[in-house]
């Protein structure tokens, strides 16, 4: 596994990996976009993580790497069995790595700041505003959704889950206000509770800076 320690798509890789109790090697990639490690682009053109090397292939793109997961090993399944319920929870996933994670990823950050001029105050404004408008859906979504148990979809983490916690982790990173999530905060306790997601906890890892 290309890694690296506060990445939140590569925590999500770690995550599945733990709940379907599979061992791995880490490679720690020292920069996101691959700066400091040239040669990691010949492994991942984008220079991102994570990127998983398993069965001769090399697999890219966090979400694409768990549900293969999760099509290989299919227990513990990230997925619902029914159409609705993976819809659902890969929606939810989605409202994550699709719309929240992506404005405020460290590309972005170093644009706002180099290019257009923010501060550190106004930059961290607009990391809050995103979480918000995320969160706030996520919350309505799962205190409207009778599906919602302890957690996300049901009383088994899933791919849902799996997103959630790294973008709760970002969040208190970045002192984002989460009392307005209860069940959000409720889910990531949960979680948290789990052997496989403590070991996959960005403090876990031994490239945290101490």
């Amino acid at each position: 596994l290309y890694d690296y320690w506060s990445s939140s798509a590569a925590y999500r890789v770690r995550i599945g990996l733990g709940l379907k109790g599979m061992a791995y090697r880490r490679i720690v990639i020292r920069r996101l976009d691959g700066v400091k490690e040239p040669d990691y682009a010949a492994v991942n053109p984008q220079g991102f993580v994570p990127t998983l090397e398993l069965d001769g292939v090399r697999l890219i793109q966090s979400t694409a790497i768990l549900e293969y997961l999760d099509e290989r090993w299919p227990e513990p399944p990230l997925l619902p069995p029914d159409p609705a319920g993976r819809a659902r929870v890969r929606a939810l996933a989605a409202l994550v790595v699709s719309d929240i994670q992506p404005l405020n990823n460290q590309r972005v950050q170093d644009a706002l700041l180099a290019e257009f001029g923010l501060d550190q105050a106004a930059l961290r404004r607009w990391y809050a505003r995103w979480i918000g408008e995320g969160f706030a859906a996520i919350e309505r979504l799962l205190a409207e959704g009778p599906a919602t148990g302890r957690f996300c979809h049901g009383d088994a983490p899933t791919l849902a889950d799996i997103c959630l916690v790294p973008q709760v982790f970002n969040a208190r990173r970045w002192a984002c206000d989460l009392e307005p999530y209860p069940l959000i905060r409720r889910i990531d306790a949960a979680c948290r509770e789990l052997e496989p997601f403590r070991a996959a906890a960005p403090e876990r890892q031994s490239d945290c800076p101490e």
